[in-house]
């Protein structure tokens, strides 16, 4: 039974330190999310930090449209985000034997 634990203790560092390192990557990517055929674009960070908004002045004329189109790209950025987490954290814990549907802190 001692076996099993340091086994387990020794599986559970090497998914802390993969976990650690999923997370230093996505912060340090950027994805842009667009809407209106690229009217309106999104820059987030892996964090979701806002990095740039970019916005056609053809768009502006219109305030009610370039707000929902400025939403929908905050979106289309945010899925993005979401999509590369998700991919970090299955490549983080690759080969562990996770319950399904099991989340860790950080990641959504």
């Amino acid at each position: 039974m001692r076996g099993n634990i340091a086994q387990l203790m020794q599986q559970a560092q090497k998914m802390q330190e993969s976990m650690q390192r999923a997370q230093e990557e996505l912060a340090s990517i950027e994805v842009t999310g667009s809407a209106g055929g690229g009217l309106v674009t999104v820059t987030l960070t892996g964090r979701k930090e806002c990095r740039k908004v970019r916005i056609d002045p053809s768009v502006l004329a219109d305030p009610e449209m370039a707000e929902d189109l400025v939403a929908a790209a905050f979106n289309d950025a945010s899925n993005k985000v979401d999509a590369a987490s998700q991919e970090k954290l299955g490549d983080a814990t690759a080969g562990m034997n996770l319950p399904p549907g099991m989340k860790l802190p950080g990641f959504s």
